[in-house]
């Protein structure tokens, strides 16, 4: 018996073609990409070879060209599903950190991560206590001294744990499947601070069996995050 772990995403010929007016653009071309749960995967590639469309797509934000696809994501063939799929995926089974924060001004640190897990709550009928799980998650990420501090109150730094946590706090709700997607991270950030939160991530990843994938034009980051690394050029995926 095999004892290596099962696939989050399992995708064969995904295209993504965007059309403007009369012109077309190709922007993947018949992506192959398998990723166990669990791993910490980079999309390494310039501006323009794809990697956010390919984060879209594993997102549930934009969906594939339809003809001859196979994508399943935790076991579930994505070509059986309708939109409200998709939004139920992006709710219950994704996370996102982008380069810029996107935090609330107006409110404070642990507000931030209850808002989005209280809409969850609700929706799930789970009943679980959202302050706690954002205490908790603020706590991880080692910001429990800044539950009430305000996003201009906070280094560029902790707005990105706050984030994180934010993403993060989705786990008690819906157990492992879960795909935490970045985004250029930490491209707001200077060199140390970025690896603080990359190792972070890493910590994260390793204590909480999440499956990672982070999008970067960085080697550097590459090196230091990936447990693999799928170079990206011009939409297609270089072997």
């Amino acid at each position: 018996m095999s004892n290596s772990k099962p696939y989050a995403i399992d995708m064969e010929n995904i295209s993504k073609t965007y059309i403007s007016g009369e012109v077309k653009v190709k922007a993947l071309k018949n992506i192959n990409l398998n990723v166990k749960k669990g791993e910490r995967v980079v999309i390494l590639g310039p501006s323009g070879s794809g990697k956010t469309t390919l984060l879209n797509l594993l997102g549930g934000i934009t969906s594939p060209d339809k003809k001859g696809i196979k994508m399943i994501i935790f076991g579930k063939n994505i070509k059986e599903y309708d939109q409200k799929y998709f939004t139920n995926y992006r709710r219950d089974n994704v996370g996102f950190i982008f380069q810029f924060f996107n935090l609330f001004p107006t409110l404070n640190a642990i507000d931030n991560v209850i808002i989005g897990i209280d809409i969850l709550n609700k929706q799930l009928k789970t009943k679980l206590d959202t302050y706690k799980i954002a205490k908790e998650y603020l706590e991880k990420v080692g910001l429990e001294h800044r539950l009430y501090h305000y996003p201009s109150q906070l280094s560029g730094g902790e707005q990105q744990r706050v984030a994180i946590a934010r993403a993060l706090a989705k786990i008690p709700f819906i157990g492992k499947d879960f795909i935490l997607l970045c985004d250029e991270p930490t491209g707001n950030l200077d060199t140390e601070t970025s690896d603080k939160i990359l190792k972070l991530i890493i910590k994260l990843n390793e204590t909480e069996g999440i499956t990672c994938i982070l999008v970067t034009h960085n080697l550097h980051i590459a090196e230091m995050f990936a447990t693999s690394v799928i170079h990206l050029r011009d939409g297609y995926i270089e072997i």
